[in-house]
């Protein structure tokens, strides 16, 4: 199977070709839907989409490490990682078009 990326480009193009939004708007409006969830995420540490999904801010505390390679052990920093959790909707969806 073929990975195939979709790309900022990809998504201003489709709102250009099927709403008829100029590039210009189009990229304003991606940007501004990306920095939304940024923000909300980084403030709320959730954001839920109705009908898609929740995004979850969650901290992972400081732990040892190894490096398969070499053995060697070393610390990994506390930091903070990004959780999806697929609405129910979106499993269906997904389950259906695998399906058929």
């Amino acid at each position: 199977m073929t990975r195939i990326n979709l790309t900022k480009k990809d998504l201003i193009n489709s709102i250009y070709m099927q709403i008829g939004f100029s590039k210009l708007v189009s990229e304003n409006l991606i940007n501004e839907f990306f920095s939304l969830i940024l923000s909300n995420l980084k403030k709320e540490k959730i954001v839920k989409i109705s009908n898609f999904g929740t995004f979850i801010l969650r901290g992972k505390n400081p732990r040892i490490g190894r490096n398969p390679k070499t053995k060697e052990k070393k610390e990994i920093s506390k930091r903070n990682v990004v959780l999806f959790k697929p609405s129910k909707e979106f499993k269906n969806f997904i389950n259906l078009k695998a399906n058929g």
